[in-house]
């Protein structure tokens, strides 16, 4: 084996995908539930992306952003628009991690010398990065890696009179998911995030949503802030937006995207033509697919068929991001590899609880057969 040892063994290998459908190496077939960490939004292989990928490939992939294309901008400008605040900007990044660096780089420029740091909540994840690592809340993930940056304090979830206490003339910015993805699928009340709002207008300070699992959909909203009506100064998101190519995007309010200057920030690879060309054929589909109505409405099937599922505690989450928390005495890992062994693809988001993110065009009877296979597993 010649790969760095940064992941368990591997269960299993797969070799093929199509729709929420997974094949590995022996010809097994899967019901995928995870979507790659909820990456997949639109199904694996989905032709659209496929082809655009595919003419891309032959026609210009790669020039570097010292010179334009004509692919970033559009997508650039569909977000704005999906983002429906103030007319925003946009900055093209490989992955979630490096949106959030792009973020809190850009909320320290703006703060200028002194006003720096960044409030974040506990349970939440921000990425691997030695910043992002840092914003993320989860401290036992920073020991091994320890010092590191400083300028990041962190508060309990949905508390905010701890939020507001921790802001001084220091802070620069707030960064909050607007579910708590790896924090076991953990939403926000829409009290938090109005109250996040109030306090970062009174004492200038950024509010910036970290989208990068719940954005484009996901949540039965395009965003998931809009489900609390909020708007944030700064907006990063990856996952869904490259349907499983890498790229990631930072928007922010035209203001305050103006900090940075030529120099500032920059990255080989962000919104290079091939990435592009997947993010905008993405968003064409989602849009004519209406994705957020249609994760709202598979959602729905979802819980209620779980909550009916013997061994299942608890149903949580928005959209099709959900948590299934099990019955005391049950183990989220040996439940998942279980059912990996069945065939259906999820996950231990936290020892006692499974997470669902299929894919947003999932159908009906998909659903169906995997909340069965959940089911037979569980008894």
């Amino acid at each position: 084996m010649t790969l760095m040892n940064t992941y368990p063994p591997q269960p299993v290998t797969f070799v093929r995908g199509l729709g929420s459908e997974l094949w590995d190496v022996d010809g097994k077939r899967y019901l995928d539930f995870l979507c790659g960490l909820a990456v997949t939004g639109l199904g694996h292989s989905h032709p659209v992306v496929a082809e655009a990928i595919a003419e891309q490939a032959r026609t210009l992939q790669h020039v570097s952003n010292l010179y334009g294309t004509t692919i970033g901008p559009e997508v650039a400008a569909t977000l704005d628009r999906l983002v429906g605040t103030e007319p925003g900007k946009v900055f093209f990044a490989n992955s979630g991690a490096e949106a959030n660096e792009c973020a809190i780089k850009l909320a320290r420029k703006w703060g200028g010398r002194g006003k720096y740091a960044v409030v974040s909540a506990f349970g939440s994840f921000h990425g691997r990065t030695l910043v992002t690592l840092h914003a993320t809340g989860q401290p036992a993930k920073h020991e091994p890696f320890q010092p590191l940056p400083e300028g990041f304090r962190h508060v309990g979830w949905n508390d905010l009179d701890e939020l507001e206490r921790a802001i001084d003339p220091t802070v620069a910015a707030v960064l909050l998911e607007p579910v708590q993805g790896e924090g076991g699928v953990q939403p926000a009340t829409p009290e938090f995030f109005q109250g996040v709002r109030r306090i970062c207008d009174e004492r200038g300070v950024l509010f910036i949503v970290d989208e990068v699992q719940t954005g484009l959909g996901r949540t039965g909203e395009w965003f998931g802030f809009q489900h609390f009506g909020v708007a944030p100064d700064v907006i990063t998101m990856a996952k869904a937006l490259g349907n499983g190519m890498p790229i990631g995007a930072c928007w922010a309010r035209a203001d305050v995207a103006d900090a940075f200057e030529p120099g500032d920030h920059a990255t080989t690879f962000g919104g290079q033509p091939l990435a592009a060309s997947a993010a905008r054929a993405v968003l064409a589909v989602m849009e004519a697919e209406d994705v957020p109505a249609r994760a709202r409405k598979a959602g729905e099937r979802v819980t209620q068929a779980l909550e009916d599922v013997d061994g299942i505690a608890a149903v949580r989450g928005l959209g099709l991001l959900i948590a299934a928390e099990l019955a005391d005495g049950l183990d989220a890992k040996v439940v998942a590899t279980a059912a990996l062994d069945a065939g259906l693809v999820v996950n231990a988001v936290t020892p006692t609880a499974l997470r669902l993110a299929p894919s947003l065009l999932i159908s009906e009877d998909e659903i169906d057969e995997g909340v069965a296979i959940l089911r037979k597993v569980l008894e």
